[in-house]
């Protein structure tokens, strides 16, 4: 025998219901089977919201009841072939006669009794598993209605008697060894005397464990809407995983903190017999979901899930009274205990001077004024404080069978909360080795189940990596269209998944943390929100995803200041933009020493020459005390391709004929006055370990058109070839100009745009040669890319 479970969202409407048929007939292939289902999803609350206005003699009860009854007719419509409708409908119309008629008495007596109650709100069970009943003959397969409440019996608490209820369930389902298949209405009984009962929350999946037990059934299924016990909440954490196998006093545990897809009470039963659960998506069977059982297998992660409760209040107990003088413990969990709080986490300071104790917040008024009044005489004379109690608390627990084993988990938590800011009140370790609890304010809970759940789960697989892009020019464009062209193989190669959430152009930004179309972008943006002073900024302020990087490709003058906020709000920097880093030399360095602090990265290659590595060939150097006594380059790509083709002609037509092509600024005389290649300079000096400014540096402008052609004559003569070129030796000597430059040198051969930079170090008195395109739209994107990856 087997125990199938169907809760409210999977007996919802016609077309879930087919399915439902479909798994149980998948079912009936391997074992006869019970099938327990909820109300349709909706229904209880309706009912309930009946019970309550007809108490108030609110006659609206009738158009709730009408549209209850209007939407299962509406499934019979669809769910049953058309011979087996009229007498669905009848039962159906009984059942809302019924209904009614209850609904009725308690309009008439202005009273909602716990019985009537019941008596409403079971009909949901009633008309739900009626119609399933009818829908499996309708399908051709035999089935038997079982009443619970004929054989689940209650006493007057309320609760289960259980050698009744297993005795009474045996013999009903003996008399019918022929039937492959029992449909019962979960959720309600019947007490001693007849009259309905209901078994509260969980109601369900308790009747299908009851059932289990009494059957000795070799499993039960739980069918539901998602895919089986997660890792986390999915609405929260998007790469949430499945658990594919889990113990009973993980998943118990699990439950207990927060998760909803099974309510610990009701599946103790099954628990106690050691009969295996199955947690499965009705809306995707062919989905493995959650075996629940005694000793599962190993999983491939240390830990099992994170949870959360919501509501907490911390109430605190301090004072000099309560060194070294024994009882304050146990006078106060006596007071808590009388006044019937309960008492959810406890930590205590080794001097015994403090007392943390997390209770829900609806308990703390209460337990502030039973504690002050027990402490009343310690309070007067000094010796302790008032109790102290603060709301707006949530518990976020780390779960896992055996915590001790995974050595520095606990340590790992903390550090995933601290990197981020999130402030840790209490924590605690449960006795039973299976929890790490920490307390945080209520409006960091997301944040922080994100974190840990990155540290545990998503470190060791593909990682989603966020960008948020500034500048939609020439080089922004071509970073989008080269992620859309090179994701999926970017994924494979490097387990990285991008995703770009945001991006901003002068005039509107879009974000979206669940990342966008990169082919969308251009039509996403253009239909934006305005990008009103610093709005695209404070919108990623406000948000929290790991691995988020902000990706400059403007020549905004006051991007600095952005990096450092973004920084600080734990966002790695990746830009083409030189500004920032060319400015004063106390910024440039804030920048370097911010980002090693927060531990993000901050990557500018393409500042200085797109995708040359001439920025990670010095940081090498220096990282592997390499000493560099000389830098000397040739940066601009503009004025290497003038000097390469100039030959002692009209030098303003060339200039016009470069400017034609693209290869020049709008405005030649910004690339002519040599500042673009001052501020490469003075990168490739600071990151050299020499802190110049840029009054440091000798800059020499690209002369008059006679200047120049005076200066190529007297090259040529000497078979020599000008170029404009940048040098900075050991000394902190720097210089930028035209040079005479001979054949022995590796500058001599460059040719159109290109750009090189020659290195002179200990390790290399040669110098490398570092050449190659130094520009271009296509080049400075892969170059951002590259920074982006690594």
């Amino acid at each position: 025998m087997q125990v199938l479970k169907f809760g409210g969202t999977s007996v919802k409407s016609s077309d879930a219901i087919k399915r439902v048929i479909d798994i149980v007939s998948n079912a009936l292939n391997k074992d006869r089977t019970v099938v327990v289902c909820s109300a349709i999803s909706k229904c209880t609350d309706t009912l309930i919201e009946v019970g309550k206005r007809a108490s108030e003699r609110d006659l609206s009860y009738k158009e709730l009841i009408n549209a209850l009854q209007e939407r299962h007719r509406q499934i019979i419509a669809e769910a049953l072939r058309p011979e087996y409708q009229d007498n669905a409908y009848k039962t159906l119309d009984a059942l809302f006669e019924s209904l009614n008629s209850i609904a009725n008495g308690v309009f008439l007596l202005g009273e909602l009794s716990p019985a009537s109650m019941n008596a409403i709100v079971s009909h949901g069970e009633l008309m739900s598993t009626k119609i399933i009943s009818a829908a499996f003959a309708s399908a051709a397969i035999d089935n038997r209605w079982i009443d619970s409440r004929e054989v689940v019996k209650t006493d007057d608490n309320g609760s289960v008697d259980v050698a009744l209820t297993n005795d009474n369930i045996a013999s009903t389902l003996g008399k019918y060894p022929h039937s492959s298949l029992f449909i019962v209405p979960g959720f309600i009984a019947s007490d001693l005397k007849g009259r309905t009962t209901t078994l509260g929350r969980g109601g369900s999946d308790y009747t299908a464990s009851i059932f289990a037990v009494a059957l000795k059934a070799r499993e039960v299924q739980i069918w539901t809407d998602v895919p089986g016990m997660m890792t986390t909440n999915p609405k929260v954490v998007p790469t949430a995983k499945t658990i594919r196998n889990i113990s009973y006093r993980a998943a118990l545990e699990l439950s207990h903190f927060g998760a909803k897809v099974i309510y610990p009470p009701t599946i103790q039963p099954v628990v106690a017999e050691g009969i295996p659960i199955y947690v499965k998506d009705t809306f995707h069977p062919e989905e493995a979901g959650t075996l629940i059982e005694k000793n599962p297998p190993r999983q491939q992660y240390d830990m099992i899930g994170i949870s959360n409760s919501d509501n907490i209040a911390l109430i605190r107990l301090e004072g000099s009274g309560m060194v070294g003088v024994p009882g304050f413990s146990s006078r106060l969990f006596d007071t808590l205990s009388r006044n019937g709080i309960n008492i959810i986490l406890i930590t205590q300071a080794s001097s015994v001077h403090t007392m943390c104790i997390a209770i829900s917040e609806k308990d703390a008024p209460k337990a502030k004024a039973a504690a002050d009044d027990c402490f009343a005489y310690e309070i007067s004379i000094g010796k302790l404080n008032p109790l102290k109690v603060e709301t707006g608390f949530s518990i976020v627990c780390l779960l896992g069978d055996d915590v001790l084993e995974h050595s520095g988990a606990t340590g790992r938590m903390l550090a995933a909360l601290g990197a981020h800011g999130i402030p840790v009140r209490a924590t605690a370790q449960g006795s039973s080795e299976r929890n790490i609890s920490v307390i945080i304010p209520s409006d960091k809970v997301n944040d922080a189940i994100k974190h840990i759940h990155y540290e545990f789960f998503d470190k060791s697989t593909i990682q989603q990596v966020n960008l948020f892009i500034a500048g939609y020019g020439t080089i922004g464009k071509e970073l989008v269209k080269i992620i859309a062209a090179n994701r999926e193989a970017i994924c494979k190669r490097t387990n990285k998944n991008i995703h770009i959430c945001g991006l901003a152009n002068s005039r509107k930004y879009i974000i979206d943390t669940e990342g966008f179309d990169p082919n969308s972008a251009a039509e996403l943006l253009e239909n934006g929100t305005s990008a009103e002073a610093d709005s695209y900024f404070e919108a990623m302020a406000n948000l929290s995803l790991e691995n988020s990087i902000f990706v400059d490709c403007t020549a905004s003058p006051d991007m600095g200041f952005k990096y450092m906020t973004l920084i600080q709000e734990g966002y790695s920097i990746v830009a083409c933009n030189k500004i920032p880093f060319s400015g004063a030399f106390n910024r440039f360095d804030s920048l370097i020493k911010a980002a090693q602090v927060a531990g993000v990265n901050l990557r500018f290659e393409t500042t200085v020459g797109a995708a040359l590595p001439i920025i990670h060939t010095i940081n090498r150097c220096i990282n592997c005390g390499d000493a560099i006594h000389k830098v000397e380059a040739v940066l601009s790509g503009t004025l290497s391709y003038l000097f390469d083709k100039y030959d002692g002609g009209d030098f303003k037509a060339l200039i016009a004929e470069a400017k034609a092509k693209g290869y020049t600024e709008p405005d030649p005389s910004i690339d002519l006055s040599g500042r673009d290649v001052l501020r490469k300079l003075l990168i490739i000096s600071r990151l050299a370990g020499i802190p110049l400014e840029e009054s440091d540096v000798r800059l020499t402008p690209v002369p008059s058109e006679e200047e120049v052609k005076r200066l190529y004559d007297e090259a040529k003569a000497e078979n020599k070839k000008l170029k404009y070129v940048a040098t900075i030796d050991a000394d902190g000597r720097a210089e930028i100009g035209i040079k005479a430059i001979g054949p022995d040198n590796a500058l001599y051969g460059l040719k159109g745009t290109d750009n090189a930079a020659l290195i002179t170090t200990d390790d290399y008195p040669s110098p490398m040669v570092i050449q190659g395109a130094g520009a271009g739209a296509r080049q400075t994107a892969g170059g951002i890319l590259n920074d982006i990856l690594t």
